[in-house]
């Protein structure tokens, strides 16, 4: 077991402002993340007028429509992300939702891809992803093992390395519905690595087992404050809760230790002490 990369997904936790962004930014650096990760949406090609049209009560106003785009940063907002990252010295990358914000992502020259579970069965997103040949988290919630191979076959195809990210895409996602048996069966059928997207609210025990049956990475939802407005707020860790599974993370290495039964130095006084000899 190597290191296990993290990314902290900020997702649309930032509210719409940049200076929640940068204190998300800020709380991934300092518990240690590899990487932040953003969502980016054309709002009118992603959703139907009806849904954009459809009453929905926020901040930015009395529609859908009007809280999607009071989520959605622009050029300005991520020319900033990019500059206060490097300043950072931390990674940070985006889940696109359609051609268009992958296209506008390119311009940034970003490490990573992802392909959010949404969009795992959007050909021509995945084509246009798989065409960079960037190192792509590819999501699998609600997906069947055929949509998965469908998948993976377009980033062959393409010669484009990538990591499938087992997930369960509810929020918050119920506990015994983790199933995280099924990163060894997707590294097994794929002969890939696989990694962990969790979106179980204030618990992080989720991560920290998928790492001990060989999760190779883990993305979590996090937030500053989980009462906040906003749909994944619940979903996601706090900044002690981020700290811990981190911690927590690096120790299941040491724990899962390498299988060779041995008679530690610690036991030899105790052995001493307490084996029956006759």
């Amino acid at each position: 077991m190597g290191h296990v990369f993290i990314t902290a997904e900020i997702g649309i936790n930032h509210n719409g402002d940049i200076e929640i962004a940068k204190k998300l930014i800020d709380m991934a650096k300092n518990a240690d993340c590899d990487a932040v990760k953003f969502q980016k949406r054309t709002v009118e090609k992603v959703y139907s007028k009806e849904v954009l049209d459809s009453p929905r009560e926020s901040p930015w106003g009395n529609t859908t429509r009007d809280q999607k785009l009071g989520l959605e940063f622009g050029k300005e907002e991520y020319d900033i992300i990019d500059k206060y990252c490097k300043q950072k010295k931390i990674d940070w990358y985006a889940s696109t939702w359609d051609i268009d914000s992958q296209l506008f992502i390119r311009q940034y020259n970003t490490k990573y891809n992802k392909v959010p579970s949404a969009m795992l069965t959007s050909i021509p997103l995945l084509e246009t992803i798989a065409e960079e040949r960037k190192y792509t988290f590819i999501g699998t919630g609600m997906s069947t093992m055929e949509q998965i191979r469908s998948a993976v076959e377009i980033f062959r195809g393409y010669n484009c390395p990538f990591e499938l990210m087992h997930s369960n895409s509810s929020y918050p996602m119920k506990l015994e519905e983790a199933n995280i048996l099924c990163i060894p069966m997707l590294k097994k059928e794929f002969n890939c690595n696989v990694g962990y997207s969790g979106h179980e609210g204030a618990s992080y025990i989720v991560c920290v087992l998928a790492a001990s049956v060989g999760a190779t990475s883990i993305e979590r939802h996090i937030t500053l404050d989980r009462a906040m407005y906003g749909s994944d707020q619940a979903a996601s860790l706090e900044r002690l809760g981020l700290e811990r599974m981190i911690r927590d993370v690096k120790r299941v290495k040491a724990v899962m230790g390498d299988g060779v039964k041995r008679v530690w130095d610690s036991e030899i006084p105790v052995m001493k002490k307490l084996r029956y000899t006759n």
